[in-house]
C-alpha cells in the first residue's frame, strides 16, 4: 500500500461528510481488514449491489480515503489510502464539529453492535477466550489535561501489536484477531 504508512489527518467538513455513511464506514473497515477488494467483493460481503458499492468507493476516493490498487487482469481492486485516519474537529468550525460527530456516531454504533453480538454468543468461544474479554466502564473526576493524557495512553495500548495484520510471521502461536473499543469523555452538564 503506497500511502498506508501515512495517517490521514483531517478536520475538513467535506472530507468528514464523505465518510458519514454507514456503508462507507463498512467498506473502509473491509479494506482495512482485507487489504484489497473489488467492488464485486465489497458487494458480496455487504449484501449491496455492485453499482451501489462502486458509487460509494468513488465517493471515498474523491475524499482521499481509498485509492485504486494495481489491476489484476480484469479485476480492478481498491485499497485504503492510509493505514490510519485521525479526525480532529476544528472547534472554530461548526461543520467540522458536526462532521466528526456524525462519523464518530457511526463508528460507535458499529462497535457497539459488534460487542453486543460478541456477548450474545459466548458459545462461539472457549472458556479461556471468554475470560480474556472485558467490558469496563468507569466514572471519575478529571481535569481536561488529565482526560487528554488518558486518551493518549489508551491510543498507545495497541502499538505493541503493530504490523501483525500485514505480516503473519509477527503473530505468536494462537494469536487471533481482536478489537479494542474505548471511549473517554467528559459528562454533559
Amino acid at each position: 500500500m503506497s500511502d498506508a504508512a501515512r495517517t490521514l489527518q483531517t478536520s475538513d467538513p467535506a472530507v468528514l461528510r464523505a465518510l458519514a455513511h454507514p456503508l462507507r464506514v463498512e467498506i473502509l473497515e473491509l479494506l482495512d481488514d482485507d487489504g484489497e477488494l473489488t467492488a464485486s467483493d465489497v458487494a458480496a460481503r455487504t449484501g449491496q449491489t455492485v453499482a451501489n458499492c462502486s458509487f460509494h468507493l468513488r465517493q471515498l476516493e474523491k475524499a482521499g480515503y481509498v485509492e485504486r490498487a494495481t489491476p489484476r487482469g480484469r479485476q480492478k481492486p481498491w485499497r485504503a489510502a492510509h493505514a490510519q485516519r485521525r479526525m480532529q474537529a476544528d472547534v472554530q468550525d461548526p461543520a467540522s464539529v458536526a462532521g466528526v460527530a456524525a462519523v464518530a456516531a457511526l463508528v460507535v454504533q458499529r462497535e457497539a453492535a459488534r460487542l453486543v453480538d460478541h456477548f450474545a454468543h459466548p458459545e462461539d468461544y472457549d472458556a479461556d477466550w471468554v475470560s480474556a474479554t472485558t467490558l469496563t466502564t468507569a466514572r471519575f473526576w478529571a481535569t481536561r489535561d488529565e482526560l487528554a493524557e488518558l486518551c493518549r495512553a489508551v491510543e498507545t495500548l495497541t502499538e505493541r501489536f503493530a504490523g501483525r495484520s500485514d505480516d503473519p510471521a509477527l503473530r505468536p502461536p494462537g494469536a487471533r484477531p481482536a478489537r479494542l473499543f474505548a471511549a473517554a469523555h467528559p459528562e454533559h452538564g
